[in-house]
């Protein structure tokens, strides 16, 4: 496959059009398998792996980190070849300052996640979610500071509104620092409030977007024609669908017209939206992997992206306009 790479926001850094998600691996997918997943695709040409230090199920341990550390210390250039991001925030042990965006967090979880990852540095270190406590002159001393050491290269936000985004990024200029080159948000189909605030936000510094959930759960995946994933679906999982049933009937009929699986117009569509850098995928076998790679070969004509809207409409544009005048 000709991957087509992109570049992270505003930076020169040059990533693979879909990030590989790892989320599922040490949980839902064996070691064995999750290694040989990252092993494909390195092949397929991504370069892009995200993960967190809360990632895994396993309380306070990392397991996620570590599942990716086995697979680093294999060698064979796995390290060198890989944009390697993960995040903190989450709560990794039992004391009070044990989560957050305390400078004191911040390091002590950095120092943690480069054991578990088996690595020197880490390429994008990401926030996983605002904290409101933490000044930003407190935040940014911080990641500077890691920056200095050569520990982190670049520094990302998750789950940040428009104005934390824009407030982020106006402190780190007074400083002197780049701030944020990423933002990973809730966007899919299903879910575009982001197209409000987050993403014009992000335009605006030169921030990539990097949606998550971009299937909504599974929701855009075809879910009303796998009749054996509609039984096993909980009963609270059926029950959100029936609202939106007739969208979904709509949706799944015009990926039908396409030809084309409904996961990857999902994908494919939000390779459309300006600003956004790379949908996060989050395979836990490795067809659902190889499947995913199929969207780097949709194009979507004006048309099909008209009906898309209609199917699933917007906020109505960005903010003010989006609700008012």
């Amino acid at each position: 496959m000709d991957m087509r790479y992109r570049q992270l926001g505003r930076t020169a850094l040059e990533v693979s059009p879909l990030c590989l998600g790892t989320m599922n691996f040490g949980n839902q997918t064996s070691v064995e398998d999750s290694h040989a997943i990252m092993d494909k695709a390195l092949d397929e040409g991504i370069n892009f792996f995200d993960t967190a230090n809360g990632y895994g199920g396993r309380k306070f341990e990392g397991w996620t980190e570590q599942v990716i550390g086995k697979w680093l210390a294999q060698g064979g250039g796995r390290r060198e070849s890989i944009v390697l991001a993960t995040k903190c925030y989450n709560r990794m042990g039992p004391g009070v300052n044990d989560r957050g965006l305390s400078a004191y967090h911040i390091r002590r979880a950095c120092e943690d996640s480069l054991k578990r990852l088996g690595t020197d540095h880490i390429d994008l270190y990401q926030m996983h979610h605002i904290d409101r406590r933490a000044p930003w002159d407190e935040l940014w001393q911080a990641m500077e500071q890691l920056v200095r050491e050569g520990k982190v290269i670049y520094v990302g936000s998750s789950n940040f509104p428009g104005w934390a985004i824009a407030t982020a990024n106006q402190e780190a200029s007074k400083r002197n620092f780049l701030g944020l080159v990423s933002e990973q948000s809730l966007y899919n189909l299903t879910a575009r409030t982001v197209e409000l605030e987050v993403l014009p936000a992000c335009r605006e510094y030169g921030v990539g977007v990097i949606p998550w959930s971009p299937l909504a759960g599974g929701t855009l995946g075809g879910v009303l024609g796998d009749d054996e994933g509609v039984r096993r679906a909980g009963r609270r999982k059926r029950g959100q669908l029936e609202p939106i049933r007739e969208r979904l009937e709509a949706w799944e009929s015009l990926c039908d017209d396409l030809g084309e699986q409904p996961a990857n117009v999902a994908l494919a569509w939000l390779l459309t939206r300006p600003g956004v850098t790379a949908p996060i995928i989050g395979p836990r076998t490795m067809e659902q992997f190889t499947g995913s790679l199929r969207a780097l070969e949709i194009t979507l004509d004006d048309e099909t992206l008209a009906k898309l809207d209609e199917i699933w409409p917007g906020p109505g544009g960005e903010a003010p306009e989006g609700y008012a005048w």
